[in-house]
């Protein structure tokens, strides 16, 4: 086969199957939120850029590395998606930086903020005084969500993707018992749940679609 001609089918085999993967695992690969879905689109990149140019991998190799990559992201996706612990490995945890007006030091130096980083984010979303922010945490993809004294609307994902969030539960002064009781009293289980918001001292939920 003509080098040039091997070039545009894995070419084309590369942009097919980058247009697949995006379909397969949705949409958050275009907007990472994670470290792994950063990671995910630098391999995938290289993957492609590295054997198209490689005339010593034909069409046939070029489609198992494809077919076996999306494989484990998938696998590692299905994981994540229903094993907290897992997804935390693999994810990380999202980090309190600052806790009712206190910054948490030893959080900031054990992930590696300093003090310049921290402040430059809070001026960035509107926050001058260290001493207004009830809750700061550092998310997963490195973006600051701050919580301010005040914010009594705030909304708060208690539940995803069915998995109880322990540290929104120390926030809102609650305990497993009254999630409990507020699932039985809306005769669900929590696995039904796909995002359960604390509002206004109720569990708000919103349910995954029966298939």
């Amino acid at each position: 086969m003509e080098g040039y001609t091997l070039l545009g089918i894995k070419l084309v085999m590369g942009i097919i199957g980058l247009v697949l993967q995006i379909n397969l695992m949705g949409k958050g690969n275009l907007a990472p939120t994670s470290a792994m879905d950063q990671v995910q689109n630098y391999v995938l990149g290289g993957i492609i850029g590295g054997v198209i140019y490689s005339d010593s991998i034909g069409v046939l190799q070029f489609s198992l590395v494809l077919v076996l990559w999306t494989l484990l992201i998938f696998t590692l996706r299905f994981i994540k998606n229903h094993n907290q612990f897992v997804k935390s490995i693999i994810d990380g945890k999202p980090v309190w930086v600052i806790l009712n007006g206190k910054v948490q030091t030893a959080e900031c130096m054990r992930n590696g903020i300093s003090a310049h980083d921290l402040m430059f984010k809070l001026r960035a979303a509107g926050v001058y005084e260290i001493a207004s922010v009830k809750r700061a945490v550092l998310e997963q993809n490195g973006q600051l969500s701050i919580i301010q004294y005040g914010d009594e609307s705030l909304r708060y994902p208690l539940i995803v993707d069915g998995q109880l969030d322990s540290d929104v539960l120390d926030i809102i002064n609650k305990d497993e018992e009254w999630v409990k009781a507020q699932l039985e009293e809306q005769k669900l289980e929590l696995n039904k749940v796909y995002i359960g918001e604390y509002l206004n001292g109720k569990l708000i939920t919103h349910l995954y679609e029966k298939a």
